[in-house]
């Protein structure tokens, strides 16, 4: 028989429509539902409706460095088997790296900003708290464990850090598969809500960070492609005014994206840095191909051309003009459909949730 564990999970901050949040969410249930306790420790922002698993103590701090502080200080008071947090802090016994690695991120993003953005960040004292945070996980070991949802993070955390690649364990994101089934139905009731008629090919665009995951990217590939039918969806937050064009329409942010993913026929995402988009695991589910870059970690499950497009650069305009083009065509949409769901089944979240325990139990051995 497993032993019953209590789980500590570590993540400040609240956005209803965060990626890291639904994940936890979906994370603890799996854990509720295997026979464990959970507890959380975050900040005001998450409330306790949003936490029906267990207990939740909450940090005063607003600061990323202040969080951890208040986090070092209260950590012999924290009755848990094992700490495990999916935020930068000093030390926990596992480090989920959901948010990937900060150093490489600024490092992609150095190459798409002027010289004078750059100035102005390197002076930004929350970067440089984040960097210090991830070195002492990191370099100074003081993370007993870390979980990286892709190749690509686990490569940047040896690469960065040195930190010995046998405590780093791959665990993909994952999701409820069954809540992203949909029939007929609700396809054509949202793509009339959404006033898209039926010839009317929709491209769409989730999440926050427009700039981090390469919104103007893909609406300026969408632009290039010169298709009278073809028209953007954007979901998420952002200042729209920097992103101005007649066939984009901006939804806010969605709670529930199933109606917006079972509008769409593509989904688009060429993000300069992201470490495993749920939001394209999402699309994915529902059956819709991915047009995304080699710097997201999701790429890592994808075959080009069979399950949606890999872009190198999220830079090329022409090669994302391409993949819209290549995924426009109904046929080759309708044809690979079974073949893109089937692929996003493996990644339901209960394997997510399995693999999470073997760490956390190795963890506590």
């Amino acid at each position: 028989m497993t032993t019953k564990l209590t789980i500590g999970f570590v993540r400040r901050g609240y956005s209803p429509t965060g990626g890291a949040e639904a994940y936890l969410e979906r994370l603890a249930q799996g854990v509720v539902e295997a026979g464990h306790d959970v507890h959380l420790i975050t900040t005001k922002e998450w409330r306790q409706e949003n936490w029906p698993f267990g207990t939740i103590t909450r940090l005063g701090a607003k600061s990323s460095i202040g969080f951890a502080d208040e986090l070092e200080q209260i950590r012999s008071q924290i009755c848990c088997d094992a700490l495990l947090s999916l935020e930068r802090v000093w030390s926990c016994d596992v480090y989920r790296a959901g948010d990937g690695v900060h150093r490489a991120w600024l490092g992609r993003r150095r190459k798409f900003e002027l010289p004078l953005k750059r100035f102005v960040r390197a002076l930004n004292r929350k970067h440089r708290d984040l960097l210090h945070l991830e070195k002492s996980l990191f370099a100074d070991r003081n993370a007993g464990r870390v979980i990286a949802a892709s190749q690509m993070v686990k490569n940047e955390i040896i690469d960065f850090y040195g930190y010995p690649a046998h405590k780093i364990d791959i665990v993909r994101n994952g999701i409820p598969i069954d809540k992203f089934r949909f029939d007929p139905e609700l396809r054509e009731k949202s793509r009339d809500d959404l006033k898209l008629k039926p010839d009317q090919i929709a491209l769409l665009f989730a999440g926050s960070g427009w700039h981090r995951k390469g919104l103007l990217f893909a609406i300026e590939a969408a632009a290039l492609c010169q298709n009278p039918k073809l028209w953007m969806l954007v979901a998420g937050r952002g200042n729209q005014r920097l992103y101005k064009s007649k066939r984009v329409k901006f939804l806010g942010e969605v709670t529930d994206l199933v109606c917006v993913y079972a509008a769409a026929d593509i989904f688009i995402l060429p993000t300069i840095y992201d470490p495993f988009s749920n939001a394209c695991l999402e699309a994915l589910a529902c059956g819709l191909p991915v047009i995304t870059t080699r710097s997201n970690g999701f790429s890592e499950i994808l075959e080009d051309a069979i399950h949606g497009s890999i872009v190198d650069l999220p830079s090329d305009i022409t090669r994302l003009r391409d993949a819209i083009q290549f995924w426009s065509d109904v046929s080759r949409r309708d044809s690979a459909r079974s073949t893109i769901i089937a692929r996003a089944s493996q990644f339901d979240i209960a394997k997510s949730v399995e693999q999470t325990l073997a760490v956390l139990s190795a963890a506590c051995g």
